[in-house]
């Protein structure tokens, strides 16, 4: 039976180091490949003008785009290529902020028969700063506690978060994997 690892959490929460760190750990332990989807890979495809306005006329793309038809866009993106993984029998590992989607990457898992394990990173306020601080980001520090706020209060992550504040990726990793099954999404 295959499996999804799903990583969510703001932006600075260190989504894709623990992912790259966990899907090799995850290879390591199997001895069977992982395959690995960043969902920032797919939102990077975007180049569009300054002047944002309506992304689909007429179910044609035009000069710009809304954050919504991004995000739509990519979500589709994200759950066809994990489908086409899970296709071939592979263990997928995506990382990409949930908000509202949960219903959709359950349906992708129950549609292949696939083990769901959904895991919120998340970290202090002041270390999210840091961490987008560090890698010249600043621009997403309002959106980032945002994330994190609305994210740690959503009914559907309770007890699926993991406080990385101070830990080293190797350190998150170990612990998420001492506790995986508290992450499994049962349906």
């Amino acid at each position: 039976m295959s499996k999804i690892f799903f990583i969510s959490g703001p932006c600075g929460c260190g989504k894709t180091t623990f992912s790259n760190l966990f899907a090799r750990r995850l290879v390591n332990a199997s001895g069977r490949p992982v395959y690995i989807i960043h969902g920032d890979d797919f939102h990077q495809g975007f180049i569009e003008p300054e002047d944002k306005g309506e992304f689909f006329v007429d179910g044609k793309a035009s000069d710009s785009a809304k954050w919504e038809d991004i995000l739509r866009f990519n979500w589709g993106c994200i759950l066809e290529t994990a489908g086409r993984a899970l296709e071939e029998g592979l263990d997928v590992v995506i990382d990409y902020v949930i908000e509202d989607e949960l219903p959709r990457v359950i349906a992708l898992s129950e549609k292949f028969s696939a083990e769901l394990y959904y895991i919120v990173l998340t970290a202090d306020s002041s270390e999210i700063e840091k961490r987008i601080l560090e890698r010249g980001d600043t621009d997403m520090t309002e959106r980032a506690i945002f994330l994190k706020r609305k994210l740690e209060a959503m009914p559907e992550n309770r007890g699926r978060l993991y406080n990385n504040t101070g830990k080293s990726p190797e350190q998150s990793v170990k612990e998420v994997e001492a506790a995986l099954e508290k992450f499994r999404v049962i349906y």
